[in-house]
């Protein structure tokens, strides 16, 4: 019936913990997303899987416009939003410039900003839950 199982079986999981997901949780997922799809441009880079880093690279590209980028509210987010909105459109020009030269270390370097929004998302909501717990 599924030619995988397994990938129709997470695909419905994952479709559910969006679903009952509240809006901070939603962002840790896009950042879970972005990173999972940048760990598979740097493996498919390795095994010169052009293809197949695209595709990834493209996709992390799509989560980060599409997703984190377009979550931001500019206008009550003020300085901070526009700053985040900056640095998501710099990451973007860094993964552009990745697929194009096949070049790791600016895929690697936006793993480490990424990483350091997303840690600091994760602490953030980690504090939020202890304060209304």
């Amino acid at each position: 019936m599924f030619p995988n199982p397994i990938a129709a079986y997470q695909q419905v999981d994952l479709e559910s913990e969006i679903r009952g997901a509240d809006p901070h949780r939603l962002i840790v997922l896009l950042f879970d997303g972005t990173e999972s799809a940048l760990r598979q441009a740097l493996i498919a880079l390795e095994a010169n899987d052009i293809p197949g880093r695209s595709n990834a690279l493209m996709k992390a590209i799509d989560i980060i416009m599409s997703g984190l980028s377009t979550s931001l509210n500019t206008e009550e987010g003020g300085e901070l939003a526009q700053n985040l909105k900056a640095l998501y459109d710099y990451m973007v020009s860094r993964l552009i410039h990745a697929n194009v030269h096949q070049d790791a270390a600016a895929i690697r370097e936006v793993q480490k900003l990424l990483g350091e929004i997303s840690g600091a998302w994760r602490e953030m909501g980690q504090n939020i839950r202890q304060s209304t717990g």
